[in-house]
C-alpha cells in the first residue's frame, strides 16, 4: 500500500534530483533535496486538511486531484506562480518576467520580496477563514474542550468568522503593513496593498467555498430527499455519506486547488532563503508537492482521519498559526523553521491525543 501510493513521488524524486545535477552539478542536488524537505515540512498540515476534503469525492475526482491537480500544484504554483507575481507587481510582460528570473536572479528575488505583503495578505486571509469556520462550528468531537466549547457557542452568531477576519485584516493593515518589510532591510507603507489583497483572499474563500458547500448540500438533499437549504451537518447521524460528483465535486476540487495555493505561498517565499534559481526552486518544491499529494491519498485510503480523530483539529490549529505567521511576516522576517515546527508540534500533539483516546476507548 505504501509503495503503491508513493510510487509516483519516488519516481519524480529520482527524475528531479537527476535534472538538478544535469542543470547545475552536484551542488544543485543538495539544494533540490533541501527544498523538497522544506516543502513537505511546511505542508504536512495541508495533507491532513486535503485528506478530510478529498474523502468526500468519488473515485473519478480523486483521480483528477492526483493528475490534473498535480500539474496545477507543481507547474502552476511552484513554477508559474512566482513568475506571475513578479509580472503583476513589477508591471512586466510574462516573457520579461521569465527572462528576468533566468538572467537576473538577484533582481527577480528583490521583486518577489517586495510582492510578499500582497501574497501574505491574500494567503493569510484565506487560511484564517478556514481556521475560523472550523473552530466556530459546533462539533461532536472536541479536542481542546475548554477552548472549543465557548467558540462553538459564539459561532452561532451569523457571519462572525467574516467579521473576525476583517478585523484582523484591518489591524494588520494599520500596524504591520504600515512598515512592511522590503528587500535590503527597508520598509514601506503597504497598507492599501494589504487591504486589497486580504479582501481578495476573503472573497475567494467565500465564493469558492460557498459554491462547493451549496452543491454539496444540494447533492446530499437529492440523495436523502431532504430540503437542499439545510446545512450538511443538520441531517442527523443516520444520513449516509455521499461521494461528491458533478458540479459539487468540481467546486470542491477547485477549493482544494485554491487551498493548496494558499499553503504554497510560504514555501515559495521561504525557498528564496535557500536559492533564487527558479529552476531549482521548481524542482525541489515540485518534489515536495508530490509527497504531500501522495500523503493526502494515503491518509484517505488508510482511513487515518477516522481512526485518529483529533488530527483534523491539530491541522486546523496549525492553519490558524500559519495564517497569523503570514500576516506578521508582512513586517517581520520569520524563519521557516519556526513555521514548520509550529505545525509539526500541533499535529503531533493531536496525534498523541488521538492515540490516548483510542487506548482509553479499548480499555
Amino acid at each position: 500500500m505504501l509503495l503503491k501510493t508513493f510510487r509516483w513521488a519516488f519516481a519524480v524524486t529520482g527524475l528531479g534530483l537527476a535534472a538538478g545535477v544535469l542543470y547545475d552539478g552536484w551542488t544543485a542536488l543538495g539544494l533540490v533535496a533541501v527544498l523538497a524537505v522544506l516543502e513537505v515540512s511546511l505542508s504536512f498540515d495541508n495533507a491532513v486538511i486535503n485528506a478530510g476534503i478529498l474523502k468526500k469525492l468519488n473515485a473519478f475526482w480523486q483521480k483528477i486531484f492526483l493528475t490534473i491537480g498535480i500539474l496545477i500544484a507543481v507547474f502552476g504554483m511552484r513554477l508559474l506562480f512566482p513568475v506571475v507575481i513578479v509580472a503583476v507587481s513589477a508591471r512586466l510582460a510574462p516573457a520579461e518576467a521569465v527572462h528576468l528570473a533566468l538572467t537576473d536572479k538577484d533582481r527577480y528575488q528583490e521583486l518577489v520580496t517586495d510582492a510578499h505583503p500582497s501574497i501574505a495578505a491574500f494567503g493569510g486571509m484565506f487560511l484564517l477563514m478556514i481556521f475560523l469556520d472550523f473552530v466556530l462550528e459546533d462539533r461532536e468531537i472536541k479536542w481542546l474542550g475548554p477552548v472549543e466549547r465557548p467558540l462553538a457557542r459564539l459561532g452561532r452568531i451569523d457571519m462572525l468568522s467574516v467579521c473576525v477576519a476583517l478585523g484582523v485584516l484591518l489591524v494588520t493593515a494599520v500596524t504591520f503593513a504600515a512598515h512592511a518589510h522590503q528587500h535590503g532591510g527597508e520598509h514601506a507603507d503597504k497598507a492599501q496593498t494589504v487591504l486589497v489583497s486580504g479582501i481578495a483572499g476573503l472573497i475567494t474563500y467565500l465564493v469558492v467555498g460557498g459554491l462547493s458547500d451549496f452543491f454539496e448540500r444540494r447533492l446530499a438533499a437529492e440523495e436523502t430527499g431532504e430540503p437542499a437549504g439545510r446545512r450538511s451537518g443538520d441531517a442527523g447521524a443516520g444520513r449516509p455519506a455521499v461521494a461528491l460528483a458533478g458540479r459539487a465535486a468540481f467546486f470542491t476540487f477547485l477549493y482544494l486547488e485554491v487551498l493548496d495555493a494558499s499553503f504554497s505561498f510560504d514555501g515559495v517565499i521561504g525557498a528564496f532563503a535557500i536559492t533564487n534559481d527558479i529552476v531549482l526552486m521548481a524542482l525541489g518544491l515540485g518534489i515536495g508537492a508530490m509527497y504531500v499529494r501522495s500523503l493526502t491519498v494515503y491518509l484517505v485510503r488508510q482511513g487515518t482521519l477516522d481512526e485518529y480523530v483529533y488530527l483534523e483539529h491539530g491541522a486546523h490549529y496549525a492553519i490558524g498559526a500559519l495564517a497569523l505567521v503570514l500576516l506578521v511576516s508582512i513586517r517581520y522576517e520569520i524563519n521557516d523553521i519556526v513555521t514548520g515546527l509550529i505545525g509539526v508540534a500541533l499535529i503531533s500533539a493531536s496525534f498523541l491525543s488521538s492515540v490516548r483516546r483510542n487506548r482509553a476507548a479499548r480499555r
